[in-house]
């Protein structure tokens, strides 16, 4: 049987010294309030926001036959990787877009395809 030690209390421990209690913080509150923001905007990606990293990723939440991952330092990037992959997967199924002559993303310009000359 393994036995545990009873759990310390949280907090910083130093010999002969008072435990004194560690705050706890969160990072980049814009970066991941702009990060909710988007997937709401885009239906079809989980968006996330690497505090490490500092970068915003998009994965693509409908079947494609590879992961299809995007990232991008700025919102605005990752928004213009994500329409372009979205673009380029034209005959995957992309749940909650429409894809008939009207703009996928209601309240965003629409971008059309870029001509391949």
């Amino acid at each position: 049987m393994i036995r545990r030690r009873p759990a310390r209390p949280r907090g910083r421990h130093r010999s002969g010294l008072a435990l004194s209690a560690v705050p706890s913080y969160t990072w980049d509150h814009g970066a991941r309030a702009e990060a909710v923001r988007l997937e709401a905007a885009w239906p079809g990606w989980a968006v996330l926001y690497g505090t490490g990293s500092r970068l915003f990723y998009a994965i693509a939440t409908w079947p494609t036959p590879e992961p299809l991952i995007v990232s991008d330092r700025t919102p605005e990037g990752l928004e213009t990787l994500m329409n372009d992959a979205e673009t380029a997967t034209e005959g995957a199924s992309v749940p909650g877009a429409t894809r008939v002559g009207r703009n996928r993303h209601p309240g965003r310009p629409h971008h059309p395809p870029r001509s391949t000359r």
